[in-house]
């Protein structure tokens, strides 16, 4: 499978110069042999919002026409077996708004997956999702779908590995942070140690610009299994061709296995209340 993270600027609350970019990144990168497109957070609207209002005013439902765009861009792909996953303000059916991740095939949309761990001042904004994220079926393995700050919870990452994910494509927007000379970025390094604990692949689209005074680190990678980044953006996309079956393979020496191994009768606290309330 060929993948291509587009990384690019889109604008805030410009949902039309927005539907417009990302259909014609889906374009360029299946003319570039791509299968899996992945496209950044919030794609459709810009991230840095002024107000609830003004995200409403980009949100979209999922029966959107932008979704049969994108499906009409990714059918060209190689053998008809593409896929895009890409970033979109979602408007509920309640008026509820969700910062989601579009799964969308040739064929239409296949699912819909809403963030369900919202990064600081989304949390004024959006809703954050209630189920799992979905582990599609494709003819190249199986794709899992995780937004941004959901990567930094090692739980979600290894249910999906637990689940079957031999990729995981991560929508992204990070903040740029300070770091020393010559390393990555620290989500860049979390993207690393999840690959390399759950034995999969890794696909993080970030975005580019600077908007509304925020800078982003525009840290888009590729990470194999063994979890070595193997392609970064460059000119604005990064692109790799991997072998998903790799990643069925848990087992790191002939007595040692990444999931096998696991002891889960002694990570109860995993899964219980913080005592001090967080």
């Amino acid at each position: 499978m060929r993948i291509a993270c587009q990384q690019f600027a889109p604008e805030i609350a410009a949902f039309d110069v927005n539907r417009a970019a990302s259909s014609q990144r889906i374009r360029a990168a299946v003319g570039q042999g791509a299968e899996l497109v992945v496209l950044p957070e919030l794609t459709t609207s810009g991230y840095v919002f002024s107000s609830r209002e003004e995200a409403a005013s980009v949100a979209i439902p999922v029966d959107h026409p932008l979704f049969a765009e994108w499906a009409a861009e990714i059918a060209e792909a190689p053998g008809g077996r593409g896929l895009v996953i890409g970033g979109f303000c979602e408007l509920g059916a309640s008026g509820a708004l969700y910062n989601s991740a579009a799964v969308v095939s040739g064929e239409g949309l296949v699912a819909v997956y809403r963030k369900t761990h919202l990064w600081d001042r989304e949390k004024l904004f959006f809703e954050p999702g209630s189920d799992p994220p979905p582990v599609i079926e494709t003819v190249a393995g199986r794709i899992g779908v995780a937004i941004c700050y959901d990567l930094e919870f090692p739980e979600l990452t290894r249910s999906l590995a637990l689940r079957g994910a031999e990729l995981v494509a991560v929508p992204t927007n990070w903040p740029l942070v300070p770091r020393p000379g010559n390393e990555h970025p620290p989500e860049v390094v979390i993207a690393m140690a999840a690959a390399r604990t759950n034995r999969m692949f890794i696909a993080c689209c970030d975005r580019s610009g600077t908007e509304r005074g925020q800078r982003w680190t525009q840290g888009t990678a590729i990470i194999d299994c063994d979890g070595w980044v193997i392609a970064r953006a460059d000119a604005g996309a990064a692109v790799a061709d991997v072998e998903l079956s790799r990643a069925r393979e848990k087992r790191l020496t002939a007595l040692a296995d990444a999931l096998g191994d696991r002891r889960p009768e002694l990570y109860g606290d995993l899964v219980r209340e913080i005592p001090w309330g967080g």
